[in-house]
């Protein structure tokens, strides 16, 4: 008789639709009075032009542009013919976006890719690669790790000297990674958006690590509201490399941004932003943290 009547009753109320997910209930979440600080070598915004007029006259130069307890990232320029020589890594996923000139990698298990402007690559943990720069000019990519993460050398391969550093022949068990519907060893935005449909798609998805394709117009969206902070992230930072086009980004303590293609912004935990397509052609921004499924901290109701 009892459980009669709870079948009914679930019935019942599956038929008025309230079996329908109800709406969230406000939470209370921790802003910090003061705001977070940009600690070296984070700035809001780099901007590839100033790193260019930096490291004039080199042929290979890096730079370090986030470093902190979720990503490592940083800009490199290598003149053709360079060689990266074989490697890996035994725990993390790595990735790149070239932004000028042409790369080759070569990765274990794959075909040798030529990776040109708006080409995203990326290897899996315990995965051999290698990168030549080729063609005529220097390439130019954006680099991006988890910190401190190691590196490995095939047995055949030299490596590097490394101040407190001794090298031992060693095995873990090596296994390369796999790849899968949001881990693609390379795509092209110019390839990817010839579909008209594209708007966002992950390029890598990985425990530790997360990278996010966002493409559109700002003809698409709602009129902006200049009073709308937009979100924080509670747990870690967020950068971005725009790709293509402009962004328009309000920060917490920065005022707004724009932001032109191969410029890295840059927002601490905690930190409202509000990043917006900008201008009249196509925008496009590649949107990087900590790991999928980051917390998205709005304000359930606007301050006034």
């Amino acid at each position: 008789m009892r459980l009669g009547a709870i079948v009914l009753a679930a019935a019942a109320v599956a038929g008025l639709g309230w079996a329908q997910k109800p709406a969230e209930q406000p939470s209370w979440a921790p802003k910090p009075v003061e705001l977070a600080k940009y600690a070296s070598p984070h700035q809001p915004i780099t901007r590839l032009a100033d790193l260019k007029k930096k490291h004039a006259g080199e042929a290979n130069w890096r730079q370090v542009i986030v470093d902190d307890a979720t990503l490592h990232g940083e800009y490199i320029q290598s003149a053709p013919g360079t060689v990266v020589p074989r490697r890996f890594h035994p725990d993390t996923r790595e990735f790149w976006a070239v932004v000028e000139g042409q790369l080759r990698f070569t990765i274990e298990g794959q075909e040798p890719i030529v990776a040109t402007r708006g080409s995203l690559v990326q290897v899996p943990m315990q995965t051999i690669y290698s990168i030549e720069t080729i063609g005529d000019t220097p390439a130019l990519r954006y680099e991006v790790n988890v910190p401190n993460a190691h590196t490995f050398y095939p047995i055949d391969v030299k490596p590097p000297e490394m101040p407190g550093v001794t090298w031992i022949e060693a095995k873990l068990n090596r296994k390369p990674g796999g790849y899968g519907p949001g881990n693609l060893p390379h795509v092209n935005l110019f390839e990817l958006t010839k579909d008209p449909k594209v708007r966002e798609r992950a390029f890598v998805t990985d425990a530790r690590l997360f990278a996010n394709i966002i493409y559109g117009y700002e003809s698409e969206l709602a009129p902006l509201d200049p009073k709308n902070p937009g979100h924080y992230h509670p747990e870690s930072s967020e950068s971005w490399l725009i790709m293509l086009g402009e962004i328009r980004y309000p920060i917490e303590g920065q005022g707004v941004i724009i932001a032109d293609e191969g410029d890295v912004v840059y927002v601490p935990p905690l930190t409202f932003h509000a990043p917006r397509y900008y201008g009249k052609g196509p925008s496009c921004r590649l949107a990087m943290n900590g790991y999928p499924n980051i917390a998205h901290v709005r304000y359930a109701k606007l301050p006034e």
